[in-house]
């Protein structure tokens, strides 16, 4: 067996899996068992955006309801992780910036999470859904100004139909969860029944990270089982589930969710609503009688995907960080990363010393593939004639090569099986790299600015290169000339391909081969050195 040309098979293998499995989370088609396909009428906002109402919150015979608005007039609102607005018509946050999180390292303007600009439509939406079907939007009053709004809860009174409505929004000051508060109250002269509903409304964007699929989406709970709903499968299977649960969109590095109180008689629901999507969760209420009132507990986040965070929320929001088939391998290795950081205070240099940890545990199976690698190369010139001696004849050249092994007492594969141990980790730790909002305009030294970006000078995936071409010259030299050619352009390969990967990522990589090199060649030295 050539090790050169399973080290190319396996280097090969990393990059097609890494790939093959982007591209099953973005292609692979979600089920529709326990879906609930919802008819849609939909109505015009003061934009021309087709928006539509949810389905009531038991699933009744009445056609969906359609008509709800974005824009007109709204109040300004400031915490120390927001800065945002809340429409006075539905009362609903149709602008919010996170201030802990600029747009870019060259714009510092607070990250807008919702927005009504077409390009970016994210809002959350409320309303009312009466019995027959009817939306019903409030109307609400600014509240007097006696503050920047935020610093203490605010209250919007106001009404539509036979319903007054106080609406009451709670912000602490450096939580990413706003609370909310309706109270209800029937003033007609018969009773009422509905539902009150809050959703997400997104437009159908969908974010890349250069070469790797992000997924952009509805995120659903319900009874416990958390599923991703891809806006082509919403197209073809809207969902509604009856029972307790959340709702919300996400992207890469930030999560728009409804959380509704514990046991309310609530559904969630994802579907498309004209050429954009929601996702929400709606309440049914009690019949109301004249004069009678209820009030309806709920909570948003609106905030990045912090693993801790969002842990301890209690509510399972965590499973919307995705670190892909070994999650079990890189949830620990994430705790670690951000142990190392508590360190240091520098994602780059938490990411250098992770690399020491995982090397250090593979430094026994990494010793031996070294050994094996050190030893095909000490038997390169006896592999050399054997292949000089039988010419083409294959079935005469692995027999004796086999002898050559055994007489010798080395195995090829020895040096190969360490890479596949360490193969799940690496994509770990890939995974743990892109999904880390923490990384996101990490800066790490001189040019390196974003560690979450690649490379603007690309002078890492080049240093990356050059150390991969000094790790081929302590292998034994392939005889094959296009095996070695193929060899030689691997470098290059990657340099080029990684040039478009996350810094951090090339980061771990480059470190990694600098203390793989060291470790190869004490030990090739030394195994040379006894012949």
């Amino acid at each position: 067996m050539d090790t050169q040309k399973t080290i190319l098979a396996v280097a090969l293998s990393v990059i097609v899996l890494l790939l093959f499995q982007a591209w099953m989370e973005r292609e692979s088609p979600h089920p529709a068992t326990g879906t609930v396909a919802t008819t849609q009428s939909t109505g015009s906002t003061a934009a021309g955006t087709p928006i539509a109402a949810p389905p009531p919150a038991t699933v009744a015979q009445t056609p969906t309801p359609a008509g709800l608005s974005l824009g007109g007039p709204s109040i300004p609102f400031q915490t120390r992780v927001f800065t945002g607005r809340i429409a006075l018509h539905g009362g609903s946050i149709d602008a919010l910036g996170l201030r802990d999180y600029p747009v870019s390292v060259d714009n510092p303007a607070p990250y807008p999470l919702l927005d009504t600009q077409p390009q970016r439509l994210t809002v959350q939406q409320s309303g009312f859904v009466a019995s027959n079907g009817e939306v019903l939007e409030p109307q609400y009053t600014a509240p007097p100004h006696n503050g920047p709004f935020g610093r203490e809860p605010i209250t919007l009174s106001g009404g539509v139909g036979p319903l007054k409505v106080e609406k009451t929004l709670i912000f602490q000051p450096d939580s990413y969860v706003v609370e909310e508060r309706i109270q209800v109250t029937n003033t007609g002269t018969t009773p009422w029944s509905g539902s009150y509903f809050d959703q997400i409304l997104r437009n159908g964007r969908e974010e890349s990270h250069w070469f790797m699929s992000i997924f952009t989406g509805a995120v659903l709970q319900h009874d416990g089982s958390f599923s991703k709903e891809s806006f082509s499968d919403l197209r073809s299977h809207p969902v509604v589930r009856q029972g307790p649960g959340w709702a919300g969109m996400m992207d890469h590095y930030f999560l728009t969710a409804v959380l509704p109180a514990k046991g309310s008689p609530s559904q969630v629901y994802a579907r498309p609503v004209g050429e954009n999507y929601a996702a929400g969760v709606t309440v049914a209420l009690p019949t109301l009688a004249p004069g009678q009132s209820t009030t309806i507990q709920q909570e948003f986040f609106f905030g990045p995907k912090l693993q801790q965070t969002l842990a301890g929320l209690g509510q399972g929001l965590e499973q919307t960080v995705d670190y892909g088939w070994f999650a079990v391998i890189a949830e620990p290795m994430h705790s670690l990363l951000n142990w190392f950081h508590g360190l240091t205070g520098n994602w780059g240099l938490a990411i250098v010393l992770l690399v020491v940890v995982v090397k250090a545990l593979f430094f026994y199976p990494s010793a031996i593939s070294y050994r094996s690698m050190a030893n095909m190369r000490k038997l390169q010139p006896k592999l050399d004639q054997i292949r000089k001696d039988c010419g083409d004849d294959r079935q005469k050249m692995g027999p004796a090569m086999m002898e050559l092994y055994r007489s010798e007492k080395v195995n090829p594969m020895a040096g190969c099986l360490p890479i596949f141990i360490q193969m799940p980790v690496f994509i770990s730790l890939y995974w743990v790299l892109v999904e880390s909002v923490s990384l996101r305009q990490a800066p790490f030294i001189l040019w390196i600015h974003d560690l979450a970006a690649p490379d603007p000078y690309y002078i890492l995936p080049l240093l990356m290169g050059v150390s991969m071409f000094i790790q081929q010259r302590l292998n034994p030299a392939p005889s094959d000339p296009m095996q070695k050619r193929l060899m030689s352009a691997l470098p290059v390969v990657f340099a080029v391909f990684f040039s478009f990967f996350p810094a951090g990522l090339v980061l771990y990589w480059l470190v990694n081969n600098l203390i793989s090199i060291g470790q190869q060649y004490f030990i090739t030295r030394r195994i040379l050195a006894s012949t």
